[in-house]
């Protein structure tokens, strides 16, 4: 199935796009947390500047799906990489708190229209059958070049300076954009007619119609709250872990690496061996088996000091999460119509994003109180509840219906 990716004149360009791309982003990370406690010394002024990434996503993600849903795929991939070079080409130049949070938050709604019209397109541009394959490509990839870039990054940002590392992401989001304008992607896939593109209450029609949609499909209505919960767990888990390996596995700042480490190499093979032997993404278990997966790891963690059993922990860990994502992709590909892919899909993000930041709330004011161990046996305990409602709700859904299109008019598939 990789030969077959990889034969996709289309999917190519998408990938070398990303790849780029990826490999900007987790430099412009690093400087970006750099410059805002240069510019301010304050360690909540970094956390509102995660928090100014997350927002956009919550604001502008029903407009997001519906512009995906009515513009040509292939100009907003193109217009969202542009828009955001010239965003973080400014970022390179600017020194005042609020105008970098402006900047970020700008940024990160450049952002929002990128990842759901990739993930929509696909479909589009490689054979069924290589579908996985694709989604696993694109995850393992990924991880590698944060792996990658992760390490030096640090190095990079400390030798040269933010300005520099800034300059290398927007020209990364050029190239992107560059590779992308090669790509074939068949006309007007995923594009909304003519009809329905008529003034401002059609627009709002249109995105409302999404969440018509999300109600009632039986997949995507009962994916949601299980998305919801696993959400409101790996939010402050995940951005707690560097306090857990300082305070009860006693780790080092380099000890945390090790654990970013073994989850990005668990990642990579999780998602390679996936890729090669599934053909067919049409079981859910893949998704919701690696919730309860992962959750019990997270006690584990909890529970555990000596360090090769942490690390073991997170190697499964990253191979829980690259299946769940990639399985992930692959379903909401074939289960959500083209027609309404862009809407669902944001849909679906901002549930995620939302609970993500109500964790992140309240794992901070419970970390405090009844420890960080704590906060990963409640976490955990939630992961797993995750996990478990999914199986119950979908469990039994392996084959599942593949709809091509979507009639707006009628709203059948």
């Amino acid at each position: 199935p990789y030969g077959r990716v990889f034969a996709s004149r289309s999917y190519l360009p998408l990938w070398v796009g990303q790849l780029i791309s990826n490999l900007g982003d987790t430099i412009h990370y690093v400087a970006l947390v750099v410059l805002v406690y240069r510019v301010s010394g304050s360690g909540l002024a970094v956390s509102a500047a995660v928090a100014f990434e997350i927002v956009p996503i919550l604001l502008l993600g029903p407009v997001a799906g519906v512009v995906i849903d009515r513009l040509p795929r292939k100009a907003v991939l193109i217009g969202s990489d542009l828009a955001r070079a010239a965003l973080v080409l400014a970022l390179a130049f600017t020194r005042e708190l609020w105008l970098i949070y402006a900047l970020t938050f700008l940024l990160a709604s450049a952002g929002i229209f990128f990842n759901p019209a990739a993930q929509a397109t696909i479909p589009a541009i490689v054979d069924k059958e290589a579908l996985v394959a694709a989604n696993s490509v694109g995850w393992l990839t990924g991880r590698l070049v944060q792996l990658i870039a992760s390490a030096v990054g640090g190095g990079l940002v400390a030798w040269l300076g933010t300005t520099p590392a800034f300059l290398f992401n927007a020209a990364t989001f050029a190239l992107s954009a560059l590779a992308i304008s090669t790509m074939h992607i068949p006309p007007h896939a995923g594009e909304l007619s003519a009809q329905s593109k008529r003034g401002l209450g059609s627009y709002f029609g249109d995105a409302l119609e999404g969440l018509r949609y999300a109600r009632r499909d039986p997949f995507i209505s009962r994916l949601l709250p299980v998305q919801a919960l696993a959400a409101l767990s790996v939010g402050a888990t995940s951005a707690l872990l560097v306090v857990l390996a300082e305070q009860h596995l006693g780790l080092p700042p380099a000890g945390f690496a090790w654990l970013l480490g073994a989850i990005a190499v668990g990642g990579i093979i999780g998602s390679a061996t996936l890729g090669a032997l599934l053909r067919e993404p049409g079981d859910t278990r893949l998704l919701f088996v690696p919730y309860v997966v992962r959750g019990v790891g997270d006690v584990l963690i909890a529970v555990f000091t000596p360090l090769p059993v942490a690390l073991l922990l997170m190697f499964v860990y990253g191979t829980m999460t690259s299946t769940g994502a990639v399985a992930y992709a692959a379903l909401m590909q074939t289960r959500v119509p083209e027609g309404v892919r862009g809407r669902v899909y944001t849909t679906v993000d901002v549930t995620w994003q939302l609970m993500r930041l109500t964790s992140l709330a309240v794992g901070g004011a419970l970390v405090d109180t009844v420890g960080v161990r704590g906060v990963y046996y409640a976490g955990g305990a939630l992961l797993v509840a995750a996990g478990l409602l999914g199986l119950r709700l979908l469990g039994s859904d392996v084959a599942g219906p593949r709809s091509a299109t979507y009639h707006s008019k009628t709203g059948t598939s």
